[in-house]
């Protein structure tokens, strides 16, 4: 009995606090999980890993990553339901803008999670919708991370630390700079089809 009661006391089981705990934590591996499923899509995009590791890994552990963000993210939000602190009904958790607790903030984070979830469906919906629709979906993610990150530095109760604004601009200059790579190697590769194109003898 004074294990359990140690426990008790070391994770808050008996504390209004404990949910909170929890949906924070969460959310904050969510966000992680988010930017680097993120970040390895634009990389496989920008083929740096082609010359070092094989693409159906690279696809694979994308798809991994994206399906634990989303179970992650579905924590974070289920939890919220269960707080006491600052309790959050099922609509204001799936519909944006209604909450009353920094609504714009809470709204682009419901969008986010809906975005993310879209873009993690069409891994298996691939052959049905067609690689091109695939690919404008998929760039949806791009737009699902910055509004993850917005929900998370204004409405986020851990953003005044030191360790989590590292975070943040950590995490979002390396998709600023992973961008500007994939749109210099796009460009250069529009660039070199076009000059093969109009190189090539004409009969």
């Amino acid at each position: 009995m004074q294990t359990l009661g140690f426990f008790k006391w070391l994770f808050e089981i008996n504390s209004v606090q404990m949910w909170w705990y929890i949906t924070r934590a969460s959310g904050l591996v969510a966000y992680l999980l988010l930017w680097l499923s993120t970040a390895w899509g634009l990389a496989i995009s920008s083929k740096i890993f082609d010359p070092h590791l094989l693409r159906n890994y690279t696809y694979d552990f994308h798809e991994f990553l994206s399906l634990l963000a989303v179970g992650f993210l579905l924590i974070h939000i289920s939890v919220l339901t269960l707080d006491h602190y600052l309790p959050f009904s099922v609509a204001q958790l799936l519909v944006p803008f209604i909450d009353s607790y920094r609504p714009l903030w809470v709204g682009i984070g419901v969008i986010a999670f809906y975005l993310t979830l879209l873009v993690t469906v069409t891994f298996y919906l691939r052959r049905s919708i067609g690689v091109r629709t695939f690919r404008l979906i998929h760039g949806l993610s791009l737009v699902a991370y910055l509004g993850g990150t917005l929900h998370s530095i204004y409405s986020g109760t851990d953003t005044p630390l030191l360790s989590t604004q590292l975070l943040y601009k950590g995490s979002l200059l390396t998709i600023v700079f992973l961008s500007a790579y994939w749109l210099v190697t796009f460009i250069q590769g529009k660039v070199g089809a076009a000059k093969q194109v109009s190189e090539a003898p004409h009969i």
